[in-house]
């Protein structure tokens, strides 16, 4: 009896050992499980941030390469590693999880996404200061255009000018009717139209160095009263603005830029009738120009 009472105790006592035993595994189960649940909320953490940083890093590249415009286009090579690197972290974050490998690629993403975009500040401030030297240069090369083309102006204006300026004038053009006397020995002034036999034309050739020396051949009209201009022949003719005119009178003069004296008669032939009453008018041409203009008025 005293044995069984022994052998009952002891088991009561192994089994208190075991209960214990299996108390404290249960326990150091509960303290792994824990562990193991904190770890794994922290790597998930972890793979959260990761995520995260490498989607803002994406976006902040792709908002780069859109703000910069054709400019990245020079930067395309990197621009394919950037992505590329990009894909491989995200499907290492999708199918495998390895903190330390995924880091480091996320950290060598970032050398390079920061590598792009210096090189692409670079070329930026390159491009822009290519740009404002060719704008200066548009500039000075606009500017100098005006100016070649005021220069041009000018100088075409002076051109005009000289050409204007460029031609003798006839000044003081008078017209004096003459009787004949004594065979045309003698002259007598006379405003009769049926006296008139001779009309004195006389002017001042002007004095300007514009004009090149040499020959200068005058034409000179009578135009009388009814708007018909008198003449020798109907050869006598000569060109003005692309016209061909009649004249009454040529005289050719040796100009050489000073101021000359010039008469010239025209004498009614004894065949002609007798001049036409009324008022005349006296033109003279050089140069094609109508350099002076006088009048006389017979009664």
């Amino acid at each position: 009896m005293e044995e069984q009472k022994t052998t009952s105790r002891n088991f009561r006592i192994i089994l208190s050992i075991f209960a214990l035993l299996l108390l404290v595994l249960v326990f150091w189960l509960f303290i792994q499980r824990s562990q193991l649940m904190k770890l794994v909320k922290e790597k998930e953490t972890e793979k959260i941030e990761l995520q995260h940083n490498l989607d803002s890093l994406m976006t902040e590249h792709n908002k780069i390469k859109i703000s910069y415009g054709s400019l990245s286009d020079s930067l395309k090579a990197k621009d394919s590693l950037i992505q590329v690197n990009a894909l491989e972290i995200k499907k290492l974050l999708d199918t495998q999880w390895d903190y330390n490998t995924i880091h480091k690629k996320f950290e060598r993403l970032q050398k390079v996404a920061q590598g792009y975009v210096h090189q692409m500040d670079s070329l930026y401030t390159i491009n822009r200061e290519l740009t404002e030297e060719n704008d200066r240069i548009r500039q000075v090369v606009k500017t100098e255009q005006n100016r070649n083309q005021t220069l041009m102006k000018d100088k075409e204006e002076l051109r005009q000018k000289m050409n204007e300026a460029a031609f003798i004038k006839a000044y003081d053009v008078t017209a004096t009717p003459y009787k004949l006397k004594s065979g045309g020995a003698k002259e007598q002034i006379t405003d009769k139209a049926s006296r008139t036999d001779r009309i004195k034309i006389c002017f001042t050739i002007g004095e300007n160095p514009l004009v090149a020396s040499g020959k200068k051949i005058i034409y000179i009209r009578i135009t009388r009263p009814d708007n018909v201009v008198v003449i020798k022949s109907r050869y006598d003719t000569f060109v003005f603005n692309g016209q061909t005119l009649p004249f009454s009178l040529r005289e050719d003069i040796s100009y050489q830029g000073k101021a000359i004296n010039v008469c010239v008669n025209w004498t009614k032939k004894d065949s002609d009738k007798a001049a036409m009453k009324g008022k005349y008018i006296v033109s003279v041409f050089a140069d094609d120009k109508a350099i002076g203009e006088g009048s006389f008025e017979l009664k």
